[in-house]
């Protein structure tokens, strides 16, 4: 499975963006997917994740009620709407395929890089 992931880019504090993560070589739909983001200098750290089917999410306390995360298993696409952005919400972003645990996935997206200007 191949994750390319993109959408980042330079959005104000307060702005929106919506990033995009399209998969091939196989179909996702019997994956569970999510979003992880590195800030420079620090750790990586988990977004967002989404179960099979799309039903249930889990968010972390920083991203929770401006994130959603959903996927389209028909286009094999995974996204993440991002609202309220703020300056610390800067990183890369990375998607990931095939969940095996909290932080464990099969498959990386190569990262798209999101910039938010205060």
């Amino acid at each position: 499975v191949q994750l390319q992931a993109s959408g980042g880019g330079l959005v104000r504090a307060g702005g929106s963006l919506r990033l995009s993560c399209a998969a091939s070589g196989r179909t996702v739909s019997s994956f569970g997917m999510g979003w992880f983001r590195q800030a420079p200098g620090k750790e990586r750290e988990f977004v967002t994740n989404i179960n099979l089917s799309g039903m249930r999410t889990t968010y972390s306390d920083s991203v929770k009620g401006r994130f959603t995360i959903s996927r389209d298993n028909a286009k094999n696409t995974l996204y993440l709407q991002m609202n309220s952005l703020k300056s610390e919400d800067t990183a890369v972003y990375y998607c990931a395929a095939d969940r095996r645990g909290p932080d464990t996935y099969v498959y990386w997206g190569q990262g798209t890089l999101v910039t938010v200007s205060s």
